[in-house]
């Protein structure tokens, strides 16, 4: 379902996004039926606020399927025709995977983040050394 409120809420996580962003927050299930409601509400609350970016905040969606790409294909279409662009945040790799194999992941964007630990960067270590071994001078030369 989509709730257009979802970072305007107390409930919501993280920092408030900028005045002209609507975030909607997608979570299961997502019904066929559902879309072209879903569509009209992203319509409405761009031409109500101004926007000129809505955020699919997915987090909720723990498993994609075609029903899921098809409404989130077609909430970007939605609002491309409002002039506004889209981009997909707290996306699974499975639905990253779907996106791409349907052939939608440059027409759908999500943006980069690390699922386990946004913001962080990964420790850095050294490359395993390769063995040195000594050499003995009484050794045969091979």
């Amino acid at each position: 379902m989509l709730d257009p409120e979802g970072a305007r809420s107390p409930r919501a996580r993280g920092p408030r996004p900028p005045p002209d962003t609507i975030v909607f927050a997608l979570s299961e299930p997502i019904a066929p039926a559902d879309i072209p409601r879903m569509c009209e509400r992203v319509r409405e609350s761009v031409e109500d606020s101004g926007a000129d970016l809505v955020v699919c905040d997915v987090r909720g969606l723990t498993d994609p399927d075609a029903v899921t790409v098809d409404a989130l294909a077609r909430l970007e279409l939605t609002a491309r025709r409002c002039g506004v662009q889209v981009t997909i945040r707290h996306a699974l790799p499975e639905l990253k995977d779907l996106l791409s194999l349907i052939g939608l992941a440059d027409v759908v964007p999500v943006c980069a983040e690390s699922a386990l630990e946004p913001g962080r960067q990964p420790e850095e270590r050294e490359p395993a050394g390769r063995v040195q071994e000594e050499s003995d001078p009484r050794d045969p030369i091979l």
